[in-house]
């Protein structure tokens, strides 16, 4: 009787000392501390302060030390420091309140009415609710008449009351005209038209409907009825010529079924036969 060798099991006939058949497959792999070297399997010589890459290709450096070479050197962690757990950098940061400054740390000059932060990008500190920073020092906002203070990082510490807008540095009151409404937005000329006005320079003036039109749906112009195309100011009915329709555009004319558009009107299509 014959026995067939599972696939995996025949692989492993040939695979040479401290090795093994690979999984799902019919090669073999060196076991664990060992790599492949010109079809054989050589001991990884792992340095001090290392240990067995979980790869299984190769070593890493153990937590305080960096590879140099083919060896493990000791991170020099200056003080007020500690180390990272990256494998990029110096391998180490500066502890809150301190700074790196020519490999080393150094602390951080907190000036008056402001706070040590941890920032790996900032000055490491951060002004007091109702400061600004101006050129290394944190200055009292002055909030203008009409104003609220707010305690945002990128703002210019205030924002102007409701009904008012900020105009060099102050906050003047919004003049709304007629036929318009108040709006409370950072940008624009807090006031906007009503429905059936436009903004024309600093007044709301009619949108002037022609006959077989309508407002758009932004309420500030108009369009035309469907089977009416716009002429000049006005709505002109579409002359529809025989065997025609009005189109999906509703301002313009198509050709019925079995019949093709030429010049202004429409012609029996010829069949070829």
């Amino acid at each position: 009787m014959t026995y067939s060798v599972p696939f995996a099991q025949a692989g492993a006939m040939d695979a040479p000392p401290n090795a093994h058949p690979e999984r799902f497959a019919s090669g073999w792999e060196c076991d664990r501390g060992y790599q492949e070297d010109s079809g054989a399997c050589i001991a990884i010589e792992v340095p001090a302060n290392a240990y067995l890459d979980p790869s299984r290709d190769g070593w890493e450096c153990q937590r305080g030390f960096r590879q140099q070479g083919g060896a493990c050197a000791t991170i020099d962690v200056p003080a007020n420091a500690f180390l990272t757990d990256t494998h990029y950098g110096e391998g180490w940061e500066c502890e809150r309140s301190y700074r790196e400054q020519n490999d080393k740390c150094v602390a951080v000059k907190v000036p008056q009415n402001a706070f040590a932060a941890y920032d790996s990008y900032g000055p490491g500190w951060k002004c007091d609710r109702g400061y600004e920073e101006v050129s290394g020092a944190c200055k009292a906002v002055v909030v203008p008449a009409n104003a609220y203070p707010v305690y945002e990082s990128y703002s210019r510490g205030w924002e102007c009351e409701r009904g008012y807008k900020e105009l060099s540095g102050a906050c003047e009151a919004v003049v709304v005209p007629a036929n318009a409404y108040p709006v409370y937005e950072s940008y624009g000329p807090g006031w906007e038209c009503k429905r059936g006005f436009r903004r024309e320079s600093t007044t709301c003036s009619a949108v002037d409907v022609p006959d077989h039109g309508f407002l758009a749906a932004a309420g500030d112009d108009w369009k035309c009825e469907r089977g009416y195309r716009e002429v000049a100011s006005s709505c002109a009915r579409l002359e529809l010529p025989e065997n025609a329709h009005v189109d999906y555009s509703g301002t313009d004319w198509e050709c019925d079924r079995g019949f093709t558009r030429q010049a202004d009107g429409c012609v029996l299509e010829r069949k070829a036969f």
